[in-house]
């Protein structure tokens, strides 16, 4: 099919013409009421407008509302609003990137001259990457993605390995994080199944501009209509869907891969463990996620019996809820290996239990500390791995023998067997917290800000004020954000600023000095402001300010994203700064001191309840 001129019939939503211009989308529907020569929808529907594209660039440039397009949101309209759709669209790019790479020629069109040029700035592996993540974003209440970060942990769990399957790969997010973890002289096979032929197809797309590796994707269902019949590999990663009632337990009733036992109705998750069994090689590896259901649900108590009686099923992983989609559910890894039966191999009489979710409560996190998870879950396989036992860490991690297990229940669940963490229930540690807590509110009321005095509201000073793009062209600061082939931003140092660029419950902030070395995650931006400069403080103050942020936000799906280069901060000589910065990060401790006597009044409130139900504490008269 030859290249279509896409750009003269391009439709761009509200929202589109909001990102375009850098502003919410309120503002578009005041521009439409209040200039008559604002573009007259084209489509759409009545309360879903849709406009040219080309009508609303030079709409926007003539009211001095746009004085260039980047590259990247030009392609970006150009993708979501082709007329064969998004997927489509995405697919086209992704073949001509893997084709030509960095080239088109003139009578291309201009979807391919954007497509090009975009791979001139990022390469091609990171143009389509940059529009892939988009294009996730969007359709993220339609799909269930696997966030990189659990990826990437399920493949360090597995291993390098010359051979790897995902029978339910989805945008291939799991076989991606397989071939960055392989060591990279070896030859990697990479094999993916997925029921969507679009979201297969763009997976591929992804998988071959990353080159050296040898990839097999094809659409279908992996349970129904395996497309790798034969196929046997060192290690399967997989995130397969939950809860189906229609997987195929009638059809496939006499399997030969229910080798651990037929899979009940309700329990599609089993099947899909069964499958990723038959695709290993002896000895090869298996890590899947899994709903904590699967650990104790009744029905599954046979499957899980056999597994562990066999060797097959080595640990299971509960990580904190917000791993991965469902975000509100503490999700499992279950880690399997196929028996080597031929080489006379054993199978292990224990099961790795791990529970970070109980960790991560117990230190009071918000937020999901991935550098401290992966070390926790990442130190105590490799030693159970290697040596078949653990020693014990109360409350995260524990080896128990197989047989203490196959009772009438077969329940895996990490946190039921393991003992508490540290007694928060007794006397002597309550009385501690208590101290703490009375310590910590005296310094947040000595850190509470003052009365302001009682006088007539005045206008705020007229500023001249600079954007974060200027100041990085200028070199007063480095500003450092997830690139679009995934690569994270530089470790933070002290004084750097944190910028959070998805609306939620993180505020931007100053790295201390005893954070140095923390890698923000691609939701972050990290600025370094040259201290001769910009003061970190004076900067982090007014990046919070509510209308700085709206004014650089912009709306995708159900979040709002800050686009950190429309950041603005005042022109103040340094003196100056530095007395603003003062004022912030008084206000930053008497915020730090705020949530930290909250997360101790939690932890004194649950451990009194814990302490009377317990019957180590009285009651009192």
């Amino acid at each position: 099919m030859g290249e279509r001129q896409v750009g003269e019939n391009s439709e761009v939503t509200a929202a589109g013409i909001a990102r375009l211009a850098g502003v919410g989308r309120a503002a578009v529907s005041n521009w439409r009421r209040r200039y008559e020569n604002f573009p007259r929808p084209v489509g759409g529907t009545e309360t879903s407008p849709t406009f040219s594209l080309p009508e609303i660039e030079r709409w926007l440039r003539d009211q001095g509302k746009l004085a260039e397009v980047p590259v990247r949101e030009r392609l970006w309209q150009l993708v979501e609003s082709d007329r064969e759709g998004p997927s489509d669209a995405l697919g086209r790019a992704g073949e001509q990137l893997l084709a030509r790479g960095a080239s088109a020629p003139p009578e291309a069109g201009p979807f391919a001259a954007a497509t090009a040029t975009l791979a001139a700035e990022l390469g091609p592996a990171g143009a389509y990457e940059f529009l892939l993540g988009r294009h996730l974003d969007a359709a993220a209440r339609q799909l269930t993605l696997t966030p990189p970060e659990t990826a990437a942990l399920m493949a360090a769990i597995a291993g390098p390995a010359d051979s790897v399957l995902d029978p339910a790969c989805g945008p291939c997010t799991l076989l991606a994080a397989a071939r960055a973890h392989a060591d990279g002289s070896w030859p990697v096979e990479l094999y993916g199944q997925e029921t969507d032929h679009a979201l297969a197809r763009l997976g591929g797309l992804r998988l071959a501009l990353r080159g050296t590796a040898t990839v097999h994707i094809r659409a279908g269902d992996s349970l129904l209509a395996d497309a790798f019949p034969r196929l046997s590999v060192d290690a399967v990663l997989c995130h397969p869907p939950f809860n189906e009632r229609h997987w195929g337990h009638d059809e496939l009733t006499y399997d030969p891969r229910w080798e651990y036992g037929l899979p009940a109705r309700a329990e599609s998750e089993l099947a899909w463990v069964q499958h990723a069994l038959a695709k290993l090689r002896p000895g090869g590896t298996a890590v899947l996620l899994m709903p904590p259901a699967a650990a104790s649900r009744r029905t599954g108590r046979r499957v899980r019996a056999t597994l562990l009686r066999r060797g097959a099923l080595r640990a299971v992983i509960a990580l904190p809820a917000g791993a991965a989609p469902p975000h509100a559910l503490p999700l499992h890894l279950w880690v399997l290996r196929r028996p080597d039966t031929e080489a006379g191999a054993t199978p292990n009489p224990r099961l790795l239990v791990v529970d970070t979710a109980t960790a991560h409560r117990a230190h009071g996190r918000t937020g999901l500390d991935w550098p401290a998870l992966r070390h926790t879950v990442l130190d105590a396989w490799h030693d159970f791995d290697r040596a078949g036992d653990l020693p014990e860490r109360p409350g995260v991690h524990r080896a128990l023998p197989v047989i203490d297990l196959l009772d009438d229940e077969v329940d895996l669940a990490p946190a039921r067997h393991l003992p508490p963490p540290a007694q928060t229930s007794g006397t002597a540690a309550l009385a501690a917290l208590h101290r703490e807590l009375t310590a910590t509110l005296r310094r947040g009321q000595d850190l509470a800000p003052g009365t302001p005095p009682a006088t007539a509201a005045a206008p705020g000073p007229h500023w001249s004020t600079v954007t974060i793009g200027e100041l990085a062209r200028a070199g007063a600061l480095e500003l450092h954000l997830t690139t679009a082939a995934g690569d994270p931003p530089p470790p933070a140092r002290p004084g750097d600023v944190l910028v959070p660029l998805v609306d939620g419950e993180r505020q931007t902030r100053v790295v201390g000095d005893d954070e140095g070395g923390t890698v923000p995650d691609r939701h972050t931006g990290l600025l370094r402001p040259d201290p001769e400069a910009l003061n970190p403080w004076f900067l982090a103050g007014f990046l919070r300010g509510t209308a700085n942020t709206r004014q650089a936000s912009s709306y995708a799906s159900s979040a709002t994203r800050v686009d950190i280069r429309r950041l603005r901060v005042p022109r103040l000589p340094l003196a100056t700064q530095r007395r603003y910065g003062r004022r912030f990060a008084e206000l930053a401790a008497f915020e730090t001191a705020l949530r930290r006597a909250g997360e101790l009044g939690r932890r004194l409130t649950q451990g009194t309840i814990d302490g009377l139900t317990e019957g180590t504490l009285p009651p009192g008269d």
